[in-house]
């Protein structure tokens, strides 16, 4: 508690210490200054090792790849690419380089992404998501170690301005996918100063050693406190850079971020509590934000612990859970009951999966696998500390106790830890939330073939992973629909994972910032934005 206490009073501390007390957000307009919430601590901001949105917020600002977010959630804008071809059949893309600087003053060239690509593929590294890049001809087969030569791997540089990437089907999202932090290229003396090109932990993240090529640089990183970054110079792009610095604070604690929005210390939160959002879409409707959001909230089961690798109990807990009362009583941000794993997709996927609310037919399930209510089963329910999944968590835990008679010991840790269990498989049952890394279905239901690094689950079913082969080489939108949808109903029979509902994005947004828009896979690239 001490320690809560003493960081709450560092925040106040930096924001009181400047003009007279005048709350940051007032003094912005002069100072051009962003301060966000940024929901908790990030894991590293090693582009190729993370995998959470904390961490991509910030990434975004640090980082530029080939291409970059629209603004408005429209076609990819260029980036580091400033144009590119695409071949008849799909299958190669050449993308021409811009004449760009790393914020040390080197120059970026197409080398430094065949050398990141290199690097994110590298099975020593341990990537969680080397399967971003498992469109490019051979890098699966790279990175599962059936080849060692990454010569034979489709991303070449053909000069120091002019990439060449050869895929091995026709991918229609391919250029959307690489604006993900996974696919942006990384300062290759930088990190072999500080270690190998596969080495954990490297120290090239820490502030006064971290080069990039975004709009700003690496200047501060108080751990648990404030992650500071500065515009950059060198930035190809810099005169469109309006905010002079952004300031990513990682509050965990929604009321206390609620309270520092009020009194004028940062600009934009990460969340609302739940009793407050239709308060605020009454008092506040110019600064809250509700809008769609391309990501399933959901629970994580572990099958390696016995009896949840039976699929009847998976079934029972799934059949327990009234999605409609969760989303107008607990979440109450507008959220979507989820009957699958992807959300409705504006391309017209719409999976034809329907996850029922049954407590009478979960009790029969239960019975036919073995156990009753009398046989007080017990699970751990893990989740990252944030009042919205403690919320559904003890709700999950009401539920699950009325229904079947299931003991549901609730976890709550802080994001690391969270993390490192659900790495490890030291867990029963996780909360669990996917976005979207570009938008269409297969970013969904990629992660839960057999052996992804985001599966955790321990789940595996061939004709799971085939029937995702096939989608990829589908010749037709409608034939790849169709695989996938083959592949969800499958997913959803066997519910390794358990959805829960659609995400809303829902925040409050101070309205001295423009620029800031809505957007499905929300977004921000930081140099649209301005402070007035």
């Amino acid at each position: 508690m001490k320690l809560k206490i003493l960081g709450i009073l560092f925040l106040l501390s930096i924001f009181t210490g400047c003009g007279e007390n005048i709350p940051p957000v007032e003094l912005s307009p002069e100072t051009k200054i962003l301060y966000l919430g940024n929901g908790t601590e990030p894991k590293d901001l090693d582009p190729h090792t993370v995998t959470g949105v904390p961490e991509s917020k910030i990434l975004m600002a640090l980082i530029e790849g080939l291409v970059i977010r629209h603004p408005e959630g429209l076609d990819p804008l260029p980036g580091m690419a400033e144009s590119w071809v695409v071949s008849q059949d799909g299958k190669e893309y050449i993308f021409y380089l811009r004449d760009a600087l790393w914020s040390n003053g080197d120059a970026v060239t197409a080398n430094d992404f065949v050398y990141a690509w290199n690097r994110m593929l590298m099975p020593s590294l341990g990537s969680q998501y080397p399967d971003m890049l498992y469109d490019v001809l051979n890098a699966e087969d790279f990175n599962k170690g059936k080849i060692t030569d990454f010569s034979l791997v489709g991303v070449k540089a053909l000069d120091a301005k002019t990439l060449q990437v050869r895929l091995k089907n026709p991918a229609p999202y391919f250029v959307e996918l690489l604006a993900h932090y996974t696919t942006r290229p990384v300062h290759r003396p930088t990190i072999e100063k500080f270690g190998e090109i596969d080495t954990l932990g490297n120290q090239w993240t820490r502030p006064g050693n971290f080069v990039g090529n975004g709009p700003f640089t690496l200047e501060e990183w108080k751990l648990n406190q404030v992650i500071k970054v500065k515009k950059n110079p060198n930035y190809w792009e810099s005169k469109r850079v309006k905010l002079n610095e952004i300031h990513f604070l990682p509050i965990d604690n929604v009321s206390r971020e609620d309270f520092m929005f009020r009194a004028g210390q940062i600009h934009i939160t990460s969340s609302i509590p739940t009793e407050k959002i239709e308060v605020y879409k009454e008092q506040y409707p110019d600064n809250i934000s509700i809008s769609p959001y391309y990501g399933t909230y959901y629970y994580r089961i572990n099958l390696n612990k016995e009896p949840l690798n039976n699929k009847l109990i998976r079934k029972a807990l799934s059949l327990s859970i009234d999605r409609e009362l969760i989303t107008e009583k607990v979440a109450k941000g507008g959220q979507i009951p989820a009957f699958s794993f992807t959300p409705p997709d504006p391309d017209g996927y719409f999976p034809p999966t329907r996850l029922e609310y049954n407590p009478s037919k979960a009790k029969e399930l239960l019975k036919q696998a073995g156990y009753s209510e009398s046989d007080s089963l017990t699970f751990e329910l893990l989740y990252n500390t944030s009042e919205g999944h403690q919320k559904i968590a003890e709700a999950m835990q009401q539920m699950w106790k009325e229904a079947l008679g299931v003991n549901i010991v609730l976890t709550n840790t802080d994001w690391k830890v969270y993390l490192s269990r659900e790495n490890t498989g030291d867990f029963e049952i996780s909360r669990a939330g996917w976005i979207g890394d570009y938008q269409d279905p297969k970013t969904f239901l990629d992660m839960m073939v057999s052996d992804r690094g985001n599966n955790k689950t321990g789940w595996s079913n061939k004709t799971y992973d085939r029937l995702l082969e096939k989608a990829a080489q589908s010749t037709t939108q409608k034939q790849r629909y169709q695989h996938l949808y083959e592949a969800e109903k499958i997913l959803i029979d066997e519910l390794p994972i358990i959805p829960i509902y659609t995400y809303t994005r829902i925040y409050m947004k101070h309205e001295s910032v423009k620029g800031w828009e809505p957007n499905l896979l929300d977004s921000h690239a930081y140099q649209y934005i301005t402070i007035e």
